[in-house]
């Protein structure tokens, strides 16, 4: 699995709660870095998996929009959504 990644600090990545290696591809000057992840386990047809990943933005990363608790409907948690899918 390859994910876009952009100035991130990547500390650990899970895959349906088990631990997954990953690696950082090479840099590209304007596209960012691709995430490498894999998978602890081998994937089936139609199986669902949930990928958690512990990460740390900077202030060089792009496209991240981070709202308040105050600005989400239910105002009681804060929200991270990203452009750069």
């Amino acid at each position: 699995q390859v994910l876009d990644t952009k100035d991130l600090q990547v500390f650990k990545v899970t895959v349906n709660g088990q631990d997954a290696k990953f690696a950082f591809g090479e840099k590209h000057s304007f596209k960012g870095t691709p995430l490498e992840i894999t998978l602890p386990f081998e994937l089936r047809r139609g199986q669902e998996v949930i990928i958690e990943i512990a990460f740390e933005s900077s202030p060089k990363s792009s496209a991240l929009q981070w709202f308040t608790p105050e600005q989400t409907s239910g105002k009681k948690h804060p929200f991270l959504f990203s452009q750069c899918q």
